[in-house]
C-alpha cells in the first residue's frame, strides 16, 4: 500500500464519519418538524419491516408539524403503533387519512439537554476521526520500518494525514455549531 492510497482512505473514512455525524444531527429533534426525526421508524408492512418514508407520504405544512399519508389505507393503524413505538416522544393524531405528529416547542431545560446531545455527538465524531489519522499514521510507520519510503515521506505523509484530520473536525465543529443554533433558537 502506498502512502496516497492510505491518506486516500483516511479521507474518505474521515468524510464518512463527518456524514453519520450530520445524518443523526438532522434526526436530533430541535422543536421544528423534521422528516428525517421518522427515517429510524419502520412499520410491518405485510409481514416486512419497511421505512415509514417509503410507506407514507411526508409533508411539513407548518414549522411544527408533520402530516403522513399512507399510500395504503390499511396502514394508519400499524403506522400510528409504530410512531407511537419509537423513541420519538410524540403521539400521532389520527384522522381516519392522514397522521399528524405535532412537535411541541422545548422548554429552556430540554434545549439544553439537546445542546449537551449535539456536543456529545460531535465529540463522538471526533474521536472517530483522530482514530482513522492514528491508524493511517501507523501504516505509513510501517511504511518507513520496512524501508518502503524515506523519512521525510514518513513526516510530510504525518503531515498529510494531520490537515486532513484538521479539516475534518472543522466540519465536525461547523455541524455542531449550527445544531446549537438551531436548537437555541426560539
Amino acid at each position: 500500500m502506498t502512502v496516497k492510497e492510505i491518506l486516500d482512505t483516511a479521507k474518505d473514512k474521515m468524510s464518512k464519519s463527518v456524514s453519520v455525524y450530520e445524518k443523526e444531527m438532522q434526526a436530533l429533534r430541535a422543536g421544528r418538524a423534521n422528516p428525517q426525526v421518522l427515517d429510524r421508524i419502520t412499520v410491518d408492512y405485510y409481514g416486512t419491516p419497511t421505512p415509514i418514508n417509503q410507506v407514507c407520504g411526508i409533508s411539513s405544512p407548518e414549522a411544527r408539524l408533520l402530516v403522513l399519508s399512507p399510500w395504503d389505507a390499511k396502514l394508519l393503524k400499524p403506522v400510528e403503533k409504530a410512531i407511537q413505538a419509537s423513541d420519538l416522544g410524540i403521539n400521532p393524531v389520527d384522522d381516519g387519512k392522514v397522521i399528524r405528529l405535532v412537535f411541541p416547542a422545548p422548554n429552556e431545560e430540554r434545549r439544553k439537554e439537546l445542546v449537551k446531545v449535539a456536543r456529545k455527538g460531535g465529540e463522538d465524531a471526533k474521536v472517530a476521526v483522530r482514530s482513522i489519522r492514528r491508524d493511517a499514521i501507523e501504516q505509513i510507520k510501517k511504511l518507513k520500518k520496512a524501508s518502503e519510503i524515506t523519512e521525510d515521506d514518513q513526516h510530510e505523509a504525518e503531515d498529510k494525514a494531520q490537515k486532513l484530520t484538521d479539516n475534518a473536525i472543522k466540519e465536525v465543529d461547523a455541524v455542531t455549531a449550527a445544531k446549537e443554533k438551531e436548537i437555541m433558537e426560539i
